[in-house]
């Protein structure tokens, strides 16, 4: 009798401690689910960018990279495929919303699509910062962009200027959805119009790379030229791979420079073509301050810190006559 006691006593504390581990571990995965982080590891900042090529996002990515540093956050870097993939950027959110990372900041590739999972990553406790480009139906801790439609306002009003107030002008646009793109485009068509200049195409898309840029501003030089004479006084351009595409393809058909081309962003080639006179003016933006300015509103919400709903982060119209300006030299690509 006595050794059946014995036996009872020993499976009883079995059972215990099997009991005892199995319910601490659904605990710990659970507390690990909550917060996103490990105790004592250093907070992730997600940055999705709307693509990695053009030089716009590696200056953003840069600025990302110096805010992180100096807050002490970890960087997540992580742009879509293509920069026209909006079903990769979505599924990027995605995982950073399983992830549970710390906070979100997204330049959107597209005003509608991205507005669910951006709403999903919030309703998880992710706070989502929005920089470059705006999205519908999303109240985000902050939004830091360009003054889109402002800008696109002050290209017609230069390329007006070149023209001598007069003339006829094509208009490449970018690409559907994209919410900063179309505010310029809007801006400039707008402006152009108050100040009587004929618009005569604007419906064209040049795409997200600058080979699809070049082959649609193939095509429009070709619809518009006459006997090897291009029957337009003026171009506009609303990003970096239309202001490229465009200006190769003028080059290409011995144009460069004998039509007024103003241009929205910069690269090194696109900076050149301002200084040799090819190019009238670029609209350039600061895209260093836009992921500066993203990762610090981000861990400053974190940190329970008052954040600006609405930040214009700047932009400057540069000509051949400002390009030496402090100005101008704070916003130009640093390769």
């Amino acid at each position: 009798m006595l050794r059946n006691v014995a036996i009872g006593i020993v499976l009883s504390l079995l059972l215990v401690g099997c009991g005892s581990s199995g319910s601490e571990k659904p605990n710990e995965a659970s507390t690990s689910a909550t917060s996103g982080n490990t105790s004592g590891a250093k907070r992730r900042i997600a940055f999705v960018p709307k693509g990695s090529t053009h030089e716009f996002w590696k200056a953003m990515q840069a600025g990302a990279e110096k805010a992180a540093a100096e807050k002490g956050v970890e960087l997540l870097w992580k742009a879509p495929l293509k920069e026209d993939d909006r079903a990769d950027q979505v599924k990027v959110i995605e995982s950073f919303t399983n992830e549970k990372v710390d906070a979100i900041v997204l330049a959107p590739l597209d005003e509608s699509a991205l507005t669910r999972p951006s709403k999903d990553a919030m309703d998880a406790g992710i706070p989502v910062v929005i920089v470059d480009s705006g999205i519908k139906g999303l109240e985000p801790v902050s939004y830091i962009a360009t003054d889109n439609f402002a800008a696109g306002k002050v290209c017609a009003q230069n390329l007006a200027k070149a023209m001598g107030g007069k003339g006829k002008v094509l208009v490449l646009r970018y690409q559907e959805g994209s919410a900063s793109t179309m505010a310029r485009e809007e801006g400039f068509l707008e402006e152009a119009k108050k100040l009587g200049l004929e618009v005569v195409s604007s419906e064209q898309f040049g795409g997200a790379t600058r080979e699809s840029a070049q082959s649609a501003s193939e095509s429009l030089i070709q619809r518009f030229s006459e006997g090897g004479t291009l029957k337009v006084d003026g171009i506009f351009t609303c990003n970096e791979s239309t202001t490229f595409g465009m200006m190769r393809a003028l080059q290409s058909a011995g144009l460069l420079g004998k039509v007024k081309l103003v241009g929205f962003d910069s690269s090194k080639e696109l900076v050149e073509g301002v200084a040799k006179g090819d190019i009238v003016g670029l609209l350039l933006q600061n895209p260093v301050k836009m992921g500066y300015l993203g990762v610090v509103s981000a861990v400053d919400h974190l940190d329970k810190k008052p954040v600006e709903a609405k930040v214009d982060s700047g932009a400057v119209f540069v000509t051949k006559e400002n390009l030496d300006t402090e100005e101008v030299k704070a916003v130009l690509p640093k390769s």
